[in-house]
Order: C-alpha cells, then structure tokens, then sequence
C-alpha cells in the first residue's frame, strides 16, 4: 500500500533498530514467490531471446553503449564462474548435445543478505546513481527504488524530506537503521555489508568512474531523467533486470519518467534468481515485470514499456 511506501526511514545515520541482515537469505521466500505467481496473468507476445521488437534497433543499440564503456560493470554477480554440466533441466546460458553452460557466483553463498529490500533514491541520466545501481547488481541485491526525476512530485521531495539535502543518490537501510548520501560512501557501505568488503576496481577510481558512467549514459542523454505525469500504484511493481542489459535499461527509463516505485529482483549473470524466474515462467529472460496492482505479468521490453504507459501515464 502507499502508506507502505511512505513509512519513515532512518536519518542520515543513527543505531541500528532492525533485524540484522541474514546471511544467505532472500528477499522473496520462494512460498510467497509461488503464492504470487497464482494470482498474475502473463501477456504480451512470446518472448523471443536477444531478439529487438520492430523499430526498437537504434534504441537498443544506445542503450547498449553503457555496458561497452564500463566495461560489463554490473553485467556480473560478484564471484562470477561458468562450467560446462550435463543437462539436468536446471536454466543455463547455452546448451547442446547433452550438456549446458551453467553460470554460478559461489561468492554469494557467504554474503549477508537483507531480509527487506534496500531503499533507493535515485534517477536514470545520474553517473553517481549509476555507480551504485552496479554494485547492486554486483551484490545480487533486492531494492525498492523510489524514482526521482526532474519535477517528480513525489519521491524527491519524499527524499528532501527523509535526508535534508537536494543531493541523489540517496539510500534507506532500515535492515541495519542506516541512511546515507553519497555514492562511494554507499557503495562501500554495501560491500561492506552485504559483500566481502572488497570493493571492485572498476567502482573505486573515484572521479574516473563517474565520468565514465558520464560519458557511458551520452547516448540516451537524459532518458529516464524528466518526469512524465503519471498515477501512482498502490503497490510496487516488481522488476526483474539488471544495469548491463540494454533491454533492462529502457524499461528503467520508463519506469523512472514515470515515478513508479518498484523493487528490483537483481539478475545479472550468476544469480540464483534466474534459476528461481526459470522454475516459476519455464524461462529466463529479462527484463521481467510483475504487477501487482493488476494482476499482469510480462517479458519483452517493447511490451513493457507499452504496457506501463497505457496503465499509469495520464
């Protein structure tokens, strides 16, 4: 529900008043994942891997630049490793002739987990946003982004409000009691956290990353950074995606313009969850959007995107 949504996070940085974060433990229990998936109906075409819909070419093309200039930044689970298995109906990136390329992150096993999704304050078309959207993905991370785009009349005066300060990005940690400004000092907070405190190259080179997630986002510009009048849903949409994937991106874009708050089921390469959306659809494939409020589920970004325009743009 909204109020929900609106309940008071933490200051800038005061005790902890919550559980701790469980090690190993998911964000979604597969009970409630399944109890879920009875209730939504999937529609949209077919979806076709790899595949880009019919004038969407040069979309995806822009969107792809971000993982080329960072390097697959946020493409990959920390602890990331392939292996060639015997097929045995478990979700695998390529198979044939009996065997199955299997992606795994046996980092993840040691990691603390949160027991409810991280709070994200943030916007696409923000470098420092983008950094720490990437560690996310790279911590196999659940969070509930609250999106602030330019004039969005309810997130970033939410977020103003929580932190005192005009500055994005902006994180709520009510797992730990912790709330924080600033990218790096996020993305070590995370590592740190929920990770083996070891913090990857390509997001520790202070100023250099952030002209790098700059110049990876010229592109699309400022897509995803204006807000588009909308309605807002009662409840969180919940995604399924993560930063590398030029599909993913343009989903986010509109998710952002449309001020829709959202959870995101991090997936990059090696996460479990592709095994757990594999067992509930009979495939994997992202992006993946669950509404709740509808009752709707679907793959394909094109569809997507159609789908979040005629539900909540007004």
């Amino acid at each position: 529900m909204l109020s929900s949504l609106n309940a008071p996070a933490a200051s800038l940085v005061k005790p902890a008043t919550s559980a701790a974060p469980a090690r190993g433990r998911a964000v979604i229990s597969k009970a409630q994942g399944s109890a879920q998936q009875k209730e939504l109906q999937l529609i949209g075409p077919e979806p076709q891997r790899f595949a880009v819909a019919k004038g969407q070419l040069t979309t995806i093309a822009s969107a792809a630049f971000p993982f080329l200039m960072r390097l697959g930044s946020g493409g990959f689970v920390s602890g990331y490793s392939v292996s060639l298995v015997k097929d045995d109906g478990k979700y695998a990136m390529l198979e044939g002739l009996g065997r199955k390329m299997r992606e795994e992150s046996a980092a993840l096993s040691g990691f603390n987990r949160p027991q409810q999704p991280i709070t994200l304050y943030e916007f696409e078309g923000c470098p420092f946003c983008r950094k720490v959207r990437e560690a996310v993905n790279i911590l196999d991370l659940d969070v509930l982004f609250k999106p602030c785009p330019k004039d969005g009349p309810n997130w970033r005066p939410e977020a103003n409000q929580k932190g005192g300060k005009r500055m994005f990005p902006y994180m709520v940690d009510d797992n730990t009691g912790t709330a924080m400004y600033e990218s790096d000092a996020i993305i070590s907070y995370l590592f740190n956290t929920y990770g083996d405190g070891k913090v990857p190259l390509g997001l520790r080179l202070g100023p250099l990353t952030a002209i790098s997630c700059g110049l990876a986002m010229l592109p699309r510009a400022l897509k995803g950074s204006a807000y588009t009048p909308s309605k807002l849903p009662t409840q969180p949409l919940v995604y399924w995606g993560y930063e590398a994937s030029p599909f993913c991106k343009v989903v986010r874009e509109k998710l952002c313009e449309l001020e829709l708050p959202h959870i995101q089921r991090s997936c990059a390469r090696g996460s479990p969850k592709r095994q757990e959306l594999y067992e509930r659809r009979g495939r994997f494939q992202a992006p993946y959007l669950e509404d709740p409020n509808t009752g709707k589920a679907m793959f394909e970004s094109a569809s997507i995107i159609q789908y979040l325009q005629d539900t909540y743009a007004v």
